[in-house]
């Protein structure tokens, strides 16, 4: 079966969070079901530039594979090209892609303001393929990822019945793509998409909305994130539509490429195997000016540092976190506020506290190989990938119960652990106080070394691959194919 994935982001091309991750990952476990992914992205400048490095080096065929002309202001064709075990799409319009800065946004954080021409752009291409438009690739269902990709479940809908079926996934469903009205006939669509059942919302053109509303199915991207946004506390504006296609949404749990995240072969840790955590923490500890001390639990944070994410709860428990012996090592980047908070933290206790406000791939690494514990205090999480490589490498997770952290992490409370259960330490509700508290049992469990030991196997034997969400993908294709 040949499936289009359409993604504004795909590893290890360009990359802003988990989707990515997911995007790149899913082919690959996909194809042991006979599925065959070909995934068409966005050609920015850093992605153009990626794929001439891997012809260069003859790690990457790449050939036109469509001229589709004109497209909103400026010349463009679609190249297809082969990247890893990638097969991939990529819309090649510079008017549209050829900038610097991230994908959504320029070099000072401020959207780009024709993200709409831009995204459109990208689901007008992937309506064309979707129906033929490549000779020798006719899809049986395409599937698309968040608000960037909802024009093209849109242009599908209202272009004719003679299509693919189409999934939609919604990573995240507080970014929703919302556009002026007056675009309406700019972006393809007639008139009458411009209703309560169609693109419209609240009197704009909705992106994600128009992807929830015209999919044939929906996918998110865990059982209890699907259940959250059904209400009106974790719908944000979208729950009455999403419990309207209660029938036709699917919480399939992400996975993670146990390829990329194998502490047994992971070229950046110091010590290549669960048996040499010590090493690696000391080699993280070193790397950041940390204090070397083995019997001091250290704590871990990788994360955008945002609302979502919780972070503005951590500097109240910061000091019970102190106080009982411990360390902090936050990378991750986001609200300026909270990055002069953190560096201040470290300003006041040097050795104890240590900070890098950048995503580096390298350094997440030896943080999962090296921390004792990952915090993920998310006040919401549609999944998460951070707990998911902190089971994998035995870095104890401390999450929120929400979304799919609730539905990875078992907590080691007294009932699970007299079981021999627990993989993790779980809080509710989202707050400092209870934070701190998780913090401080989790120091506890530190402690005792025999629990502790106990929940890192528990947690290492944790099944984070794609094996299981594959099977679960590859079936809801085939039910809509069929």
């Amino acid at each position: 079966m040949q499936v289009l994935a359409v993604s504004p982001e795909v590893f290890p091309l360009v990359k802003t969070g988990g989707l990515a991750d997911v995007v790149g990952a899913l082919p690959a476990a996909l194809a042991r079901h006979d599925i065959a992914v070909t995934t068409l992205l966005p050609g920015y400048r850093g992605v153009m530039a990626a794929l001439d490095a891997a012809a260069a080096h003859g790690a990457a065929g790449v050939s036109v594979a469509h001229d589709a002309g004109s497209l909103f202001g400026g010349p463009a064709r679609v190249l297809a090209a082969r990247v890893g075990t990638l097969d991939l799409f990529v819309l090649d319009a510079p008017h549209l892609y050829d900038r610097p800065g991230g994908p959504y946004a320029g070099p000072d954080g401020v959207d780009w303001g024709d993200n709409a021409l831009r995204f459109g752009a990208l689901g007008a291409i992937a309506n064309d393929i979707a129906r033929g438009a490549i000779p020798g690739f006719l899809p049986a269902v395409m599937h698309a990822h968040d608000w960037q990709t909802g024009m093209a479940i849109a242009r599908l809908h209202y272009g004719g019945s003679l299509r693919p079926a189409a999934v939609f996934t919604v990573h995240n469903l507080a970014f929703q793509g919302q556009f002026d009205r007056g675009l309406l006939g700019i972006l393809g669509l007639p008139d009458h998409a411009f209703t309560i059942d169609g693109v419209e919302h609240w009197g704009q053109i909705g992106f994600l909305k128009a992807g929830l509303a015209l999919a044939d199915s929906l996918t998110t991207v865990s059982p209890t994130y699907a259940a959250e946004i059904r209400t009106p506390e974790g719908g944000m504006g979208l729950d009455g539509l999403l419990r309207a296609r209660a029938h036709d949404l699917h919480g399939i749990l992400n996975g993670i490429d146990t390829t990329v995240w194998d502490p047994a072969a992971d070229p950046y840790l110091a010590a290549r195997n669960p048996a040499g955590r010590a090493r690696n923490k000391a080699a993280l500890q070193a790397r950041l000016g940390l204090d070397r001390d083995a019997a001091a639990p250290l704590f871990g944070v990788i994360s955008r540092l945002s609302w979502q994410k919780g972070l503005d709860l951590l500097p109240a428990a910061l000091p019970a976190l102190l106080e009982a012996g411990g360390q902090l090592a936050l990378l991750g980047s986001g609200d300026g506020g909270l990055e002069d908070t953190f560096r201040a933290a470290q300003a006041a206790h040097p050795g104890r506290v240590a900070t890098v406000f950048e995503l580096d791939e390298a350094l997440a690494h030896l943080a999962q190989g090296g921390a004792d514990a990952i915090l993920v205090p998310s006040r919401f999480e549609p999944c998460g990938l951070t707990q998911l490589c902190a089971l994998r490498y035995g870095a104890i997770p401390v999450v929120a119960r929400t979304g799919g952290l609730a539905d990875t992490v078992i907590d080691a409370n007294p009932a699970a652990l007299a079981l021999g259960q627990g993989s993790g330490v779980v809080f509710s509700p989202a707050t400092a106080p209870m934070l701190e508290a998780a913090i401080l049992r989790t120091i506890s469990l530190f402690r005792n070394h025999a629990i502790w030991r106990r929940l890192q196997r528990n947690a290492m034997r944790s099944d984070v691959s794609w094996a299981r969400p594959a099977a679960a993908y590859a079936a809801l294709y085939r039910s809509l194919a069929a």
